[in-house]
């Protein structure tokens, strides 16, 4: 197969423009303290009075890293409710990827993440998904589709961009073959970041990039004028794809987290905060424990 995979590394170029939208504010309510779920946090985090929760870089409008420990978006500001909720702080920590993550809870680095990280079967040796977004996978593309992008079946002969190591890619790389086999080959270029994965499509060095629907339609709503959607709402090669906290399999931590997006899910604040980042679209009726199949 002549499909050519392309590393690209960390880009800045765009930082600017990505965290231009504003952070937790005063318009998301205070959590009030739950005894009873705080009693499930385990006692050395309580004692130490905060939490880790790791994340793998900017994910707008999800997360937006300021930077190694700053962030801000939708899971900044669950975060920091969820923090209310069990009385402890959750401080953010930066780093490269799924891999490094899973690395970090081995080492006892990180105690959870907010997330969304893609719930998969595969990935739950040691983690445990608490799902609370519900997702697509679509195409961001220059202004006005040029090239005419509908489906996953439109790659053939193109130049798309993906993220490197991800379902996305996994999903492209198939169709690759395919199209490979129909002799129209496509270029993958699969990125560490999505800022320059997006840049690619902006500099027209990729036909498209394909991503996550959210946070291709905040890129989209940042650059109104040179890009756009395109295959929304499809299932573009995906079944139901579930997204979500992460967590220790099995623990009583994992049942604080869900029970505090379950406070969060009744009592109107997800949907405050789903909706400030505008992610309607991908709010789930109610969270829960490894939803995907």
């Amino acid at each position: 197969m002549r499909t050519k995979i392309k590393m690209i590394g960390l880009s800045a170029v765009l930082a600017a423009t990505f965290m231009a939208t504003p952070g937790h504010s005063s318009d998301i309510p205070v959590q009030k303290l739950d005894e009873q779920v705080r009693a499930l946090v385990p006692a050395t985090i309580r004692d130490r009075g905060y939490m880790v929760a790791v994340n793998n870089g900017s994910y707008p409008p999800y997360d937006i890293v300021l930077g190694p420990d700053k962030l801000e978006g939708a899971s900044a500001d669950l975060g920091v409710a969820i923090g209310q909720i069990l009385g402890v702080e959750i401080r953010h920590q930066t780093v490269s990827g799924l891999a490094a993550m899973l690395a970090g809870f081995d080492a006892g680095r990180y105690d959870m993440s907010v997330g969304p990280i893609g719930d998969f079967p595969d990935r739950r040796s040691k983690i445990d998904f608490i799902d609370w977004v519900q997702e697509y996978v679509a195409f961001a593309v220059q202004k006005g589709n040029p090239r005419n992008i509908k489906n996953l079946d439109d790659v053939c002969g193109l130049n798309i961009a993906v993220m490197a190591a991800g379902s996305a890619e996994r999903v492209l790389k198939k169709k690759a073959e395919e199209c490979e086999a129909a002799g129209k080959p496509t270029i993958v270029q699969s990125f560490q970041d999505q800022n320059g994965a997006i840049l690619s499509v902006r500099s027209k060095r990729a036909d498209g990039f394909f991503s996550g629907q959210a946070p291709l339609t905040y890129f989209v709503s940042q650059a109104p004028n040179i890009l756009d959607l395109a295959a929304a709402n499809l299932p573009n090669g995906f079944g139901d794809i579930y997204q979500g906290a992460i967590a220790p399999n099995n623990t009583d931590l994992r049942k604080a987290l869900l029970a505090s997006f379950e406070i969060l899910a009744e009592n109107g604040t997800y949907a405050q905060i789903m909706k400030k980042w505008g992610l309607e679209r991908n709010m789930i009726k109610k969270p829960g424990i490894n939803l995907a199949k």
